[in-house]
């Protein structure tokens, strides 16, 4: 090969090196590679993201129990602790009547009502804190029970009572806006706001 000739071949072979370079880094943005990037931490060994399925509830020996419905309760008068001058205790039964078992928690609200259509007649019952207050679980059938002090009418003067004769009581369950109807027609209510006759206590398991 003549001298004249070196320098034609040396820009050949530098025009086709720079071919061969083109096509490498073509080929190499056709297939989205970028070697010079680093991992991005959305890739990064410590984002587990869904490769780990989150928990879907509590393990717990005790069954979550769902709040019993109004509809499935019903209730009744039963004996109590007996009673001192001027009032009488009697027991605030409620019964599940529903399929399935729910929970009951708290105070019952309770108000004698009266004039055969379920006028309330009176204060509604003041609460007895003085007990606990846990979480009743009823079977069906099963049966809650919450104490009732009821003071007697009559250790009011009328004026200040305006006494009736009762037809019963509403109760309205814990955490509940719908009551029920409890008949016991034993009791005179006072009318009047001035005077509160009903206490009733938390509900217990019976």
């Amino acid at each position: 090969m003549s001298a004249s000739s070196s320098p034609a071949l040396a820009r050949t072979i530098v025009t086709l090196a720079l071919a061969a370079a083109l096509a490498v880094g073509v080929a190499g943005c056709a297939s989205g590679k970028t070697p010079s990037a680093s991992p991005s931490s959305s890739n990064s060994p410590t984002d587990t993201g869904s490769a780990s399925p989150r928990p879907t509830g509590t393990s717990t020996s005790q069954p979550i129990e769902g709040q019993c419905a109004t509809s499935d309760l019903t209730g009744s008068i039963g004996p109590g602790g007996g009673g001192a001058a001027g009032h009488v205790e009697v027991t605030l039964v409620l019964t599940n009547n529903g399929l399935g078992q729910c929970s009951l928690q708290g105070w019952p609200g309770v108000s004698f009502v009266g004039d055969g259509n379920g006028t309330q007649l009176g204060n509604p019952a003041d609460f007895d804190r003085s007990a606990p207050h846990a979480t009743v679980v009823l079977q069906p059938g099963g049966t809650a029970q919450a104490p009732l002090k009821i003071t007697q009418a009559l250790n009011y003067p009328e004026a200040d009572c305006k006494p009736k004769k009762a037809d019963g009581f509403r109760v309205y369950p814990p955490g509940s806006t719908e009551s029920l109807f409890v008949k016991d027609a034993s009791f005179t209510a006072c009318t009047t706001t001035t005077v509160t006759l009903l206490t009733v206590g938390a509900l217990a398991a019976l």
